[in-house]
């Protein structure tokens, strides 16, 4: 998971509370934690921290950070220890043991296969397929990897040690260990109950690795066919698998296997959203889109269709494939696969008129099972897919002026940061310096770096001292503010400015008559053709829809009479939308009869 760099979307202290509930949930998950170790790792008065992080695969994980060292991460609402803590506490978790060459494979992000196993004296630690699990290398007890058990321990022997053993999240040298002090694996003897163990396998790992493990383990996979058999050549097969577990099927043949997986390795991130994409595509056309919808816009295809049809725990993200832009991936489905047929019904603006609904392509593919999600869509009461309004945040980005400021709290040119942690930032800086006066502590001297970043400099000789009020918003309104939008199943995006409110306006047309004009709503993920058509069921009145001049992917909804009122019902009851991201409200008719 953690192979490749992640996206950092978030850093904040971890508050009184939730230090209190998260100290409760790692007593329930690992309840071999006594209260003394539990008070270590969760501290009541060191800083912790809560990093949330998105994986490379679009994974969204929360990291608890104490000391610069990440100690726990969270997945699905789950909580797994990294190697900082289980070098602290190696017996926190139920251990697989492996040969050190192997190692290398699983910080490539490989999982542990079952060949790859070493079976001490003792048998395998007994586990249920899922629960969180560790790997050691033989003859030492510090851990180098966190997992989960892909079976029990049962399937594990009756599957005869064949296929995967443990589904690897985290190992030591990841960019999860690296993000914190980057400590050198310790090397730790095993208790004394343990040594019998390992004593036998020791002079054959260390006769491999005079002789070099990897022509040695690589010879072996080679002949893994043709040896899996029998019981000498068993440890080297148990290596050959492992070489190749990049690839989740087990049951293809060895030659196969390999020629596959090798090229899922050597897939980029590119590559993998140009496949996702396909896939996305290929189940909205087979699962989603109906013949009386044709034809459909483009835009509504991605957004209604597409996205809800995209796995969990991955993001779909045009601009990270190859096409770029929807408009491309389109073209290349109707030119070369001749799945649909798009055209511009309206200028600028694509509709799919047409899908091959016989395609052997389309035929072929299988609805993946994990779309579970997608496939449960909720219909609204006006007949389309179910809104969910966007999460919206304002943020303040480092600006030239401010950051000399920031450079303590290691926060460049362009870093955005909530309100809170802007303050929370000023006041470390305050305390840091001794800048509190020291007669009335509501007030702030003014050193040279403040006086720099926040004064005007008619005010340099003038102010000596500021309020912390003044303080606090003299810093934020030097700062260029910005907005992060997060759409349910898509990755957040931050933009400069103030966002568009959704803008509803009152014109004339011909002999006075009125009509409402509805703009922005692409903004906030609402398609403009559902709205028209929900606002016609309602009130029973004609809708159209217009592009607008001079902005890209804009569309006006136009509705015959004033229909304010119904449009704001319709967006701040049924849609959820605050009312403070709406402008217009005030045009509705004051009372008597609509016109």
């Amino acid at each position: 998971m953690f192979a490749k760099p992640f996206r950092v979307k978030s850093n904040t202290v971890l508050k009184g509370s939730d230090r209190r509930k998260l100290k409760a949930d790692l007593s329930a998950a690992f309840p071999s934690l006594s209260a003394d170790d539990l008070s270590e790792l969760v501290p009541n008065k060191e800083e912790i921290n809560v990093v949330r992080i998105y994986a490379h695969k679009g994974e969204a994980v929360t990291l608890y950070v104490l000391h610069k060292n990440p100690i726990f991460f969270e997945l699905e609402k789950r909580l797994y220890p990294t190697v900082y803590v289980l070098w602290r506490h190696p017996s926190l978790l139920p251990v697989f043991r492996t040969w050190a060459p192997v190692l290398q494979k699983l910080i490539g992000g490989a999982d542990l296969m079952l060949p790859g196993v070493v079976m001490p004296s003792c048998g395998l630690p007994d586990v249920k397929q899922g629960s969180c699990c560790a790997v050691l290398i033989v003859n030492n007890r510090a851990p180098v990897a966190v997992g989960k058990a892909a079976t029990s321990t049962m399937e594990m022997q009756s599957s005869g040690m064949k296929g995967r053993g443990v589904c690897v999240l985290h190992t030591y040298m990841d960019y999860l260990w690296a993000f914190g002090d980057k400590s050198n694996l310790p090397s730790l003897p095993y208790e004394e109950g343990e040594i019998e163990d390992t004593n036998g396998e020791k002079s054959e790992v260390s006769e491999k690795e005079e002789r070099g493990d990897d022509d040695d383990f690589g010879t072996c996979a080679e002949e893994h066919q043709s040896s899996s058999e029998t019981d000498t050549n068993q440890t080297c097969c148990g290596f050959e698998e492992l070489n190749l577990t990049d690839m989740e099927e087990d049951k293809v043949e060895s030659s196969n296997e390999k020629g596959e997986e090798n090229q899922d390795e050597l897939k980029t991130p590119q590559e993998e959203m140009d496949a996702l994409l396909l896939q996305c595509f290929l189940h909205a056309l087979k699962s989603k889109v109906k013949k009386s919808e044709l034809p459909l816009l483009t835009s509504t295809f991605l957004r209604n269709h597409m996205f809800t049809c995209c796995p969990s725990g991955k993001q779909l993200d045009i601009k990270k494939s190859s096409y770029k832009k929807l408009s491309k991936f389109l073209q290349v489905m109707q030119q070369q696969h001749n799945l649909v047929q798009v055209k511009e019904l309206t200028k600028g603006v694509e509709s799919i008129v047409e899908v091959d609904w016989k395609n052997q392509r389309l035929r072929s593919f299988s609805v993946p099972e994990e779309a579970g999600v997608g496939e449960t869509t909720v219909l609204s009461g006006e007949g389309e897919t179910l809104y969910h309004p966007p999460e919206i945040t304002t943020l303040y980005s480092v600006s030239a002026r401010l950051e000399p400021l920031f450079l303590d709290a290691n926060k460049r040119k362009g870093t955005t940061m909530l309100p809170a942690e802007v303050r929370s930032i000023i006041t470390e800086y305050v305390k840091k310096n001794e800048l509190v006066d020291e007669n009335n502590k509501n007030y702030v001297t003014i050193n040279p770096t403040l006086c720099d970043c926040l004064l005007e400099k008619s005010e340099y000789q003038e102010v000596e001292c500021l309020k912390w009020d003044d303080l606090f918003s003299r810093t934020l309104g030097r700062m260029q503010e910005c907005y992060q939008v997060v759409f349910p199943g898509q990755a957040a995006t931050v933009k400069k400015g103030h966002i568009e409110p959704i803008d509803i306006s009152v014109a004339s047309r011909g002999s006075n008559k009125k009509v409402t004009l509805i703009k922005n709503l692409e903004v906030y993920g609402l398609d403009p053709e559902a709205v028209a058509t929900a606002l016609q069921h309602r009130v029973q009145a004609s809708a159209v829809l217009q592009i607008l001049p001079g902005v890209k992917d804009r569309v006006l909804v136009q509705i015959q009479g004033n229909q304010v009122h119904q449009v704001g019902n319709l967006l701040l009851d049924h849609y959820q939308i605050p009312r403070k991201y709406i402008q217009g409200l005030d045009k509705a008719p004051k009372g008597g009869k609509k016109k």
